[in-house]
């Protein structure tokens, strides 16, 4: 029999080892989480580079639940407009942005959730009295942020001589309200509620109190992503179960005296 020479063995020992990674496992890719940078309460980039919010503390969670340690867990920022072309685009994993499931985004990406059930409504100076209702914004100035269905749901429901305004994000409209550019901002409650809890904004801004719609939050996933997506609905329902998501919104919402809503049931997608 002929005995293979020493340097031959050593080669194959050594492409062995490559190809076992040493013994390990290979390096594990990150889960790429889009959300919002600016929308206290929600998802918020703090000035040390941290991230609060509930949608990070859920995205967080699911995280966990798909075998992903915190440092494994990369948050990128999104903006109403594009959330559809970077899960298309895979730039980010799942986006966990306040992205409320419609018809017409379910054409483009998939849902996992519902996660949380908000209701647009409108912010307004806390002095400022004339706007109790959608059809008082026919006189007045209304922002609202782009790619965001808040404006068109004010225009083609309750106001359609309203003046709009949209701007790219929602701390820029918080800006023109308080600088009287525009009357109100409109998006979900949970959104304003934060603006209005936020510290530096206490006593400045008031929300009106209006259920315009229902907004429900859902985690979305890249089109086809079946089984991400029934991995997540696994998460989402653990954590309603588990208690983690009231201690969530609790933390997030609740110096803002904000009434949310109980849990919805966790269905799209499962």
């Amino acid at each position: 029999m002929k005995v293979p020479k020493a340097g031959a063995v050593a080669a194959v020992i050594a492409l062995a080892a490559t190809a076992t990674g040493c013994g390990g496992d290979p390096p594990k890719e990150p889960l790429s989480v889009g959300i919002k940078f600016d929308q206290p309460g929600i998802g918020m980039r703090e000035t040390d580079g941290t991230f609060t919010g509930f949608d990070v503390d859920v995205a967080r969670y699911i995280g966990k639940e798909l075998g992903y340690k915190p440092n494994e867990i990369v948050f990128k920022q999104v903006y109403s407009s594009d959330r559809e072309l970077l899960l298309q685009y895979n730039e980010v994993d799942l986006v966990a942005a306040s992205y409320s499931i419609n018809d017409k985004r379910r054409e483009k990406v998939d849902f996992a959730g519902p996660y949380f059930l908000a209701h647009q409504d409108l912010l307004v100076r806390a002095g400022d009295g004339s706007i109790t209702k959608g059809e008082d914004l026919n006189s007045k100035r209304l922002c609202s942020v782009t790619g965001s269905t808040s404006a068109d749901n004010v225009r083609q429901k309750l106001a359609p001589k309203a003046s709009t305004l949209e701007l790219p994000s929602y701390s820029e409209c918080l800006v023109a309200l308080e600088g009287n550019i525009v009357d109100a901002m409109t998006t979900d409650n949970s959104i304003l509620a934060g603006y209005a809890a936020r510290k530096g904004n206490e006593g400045k801004f008031k929300l009106v109190g209006l259920n315009l719609s229902n907004e429900s939050y859902g985690i979305g996933v890249k089109k086809g992503a079946a089984d991400l997506q029934r991995k997540i609905n696994t998460a989402l329902a653990k954590m309603v179960s588990g208690g983690a998501w009231e201690v969530a919104v609790k933390k997030n919402f609740g110096t803002a005296n904000y009434k949310y809503e109980p849990a919805p049931q966790v269905t799209t997608g499962s």
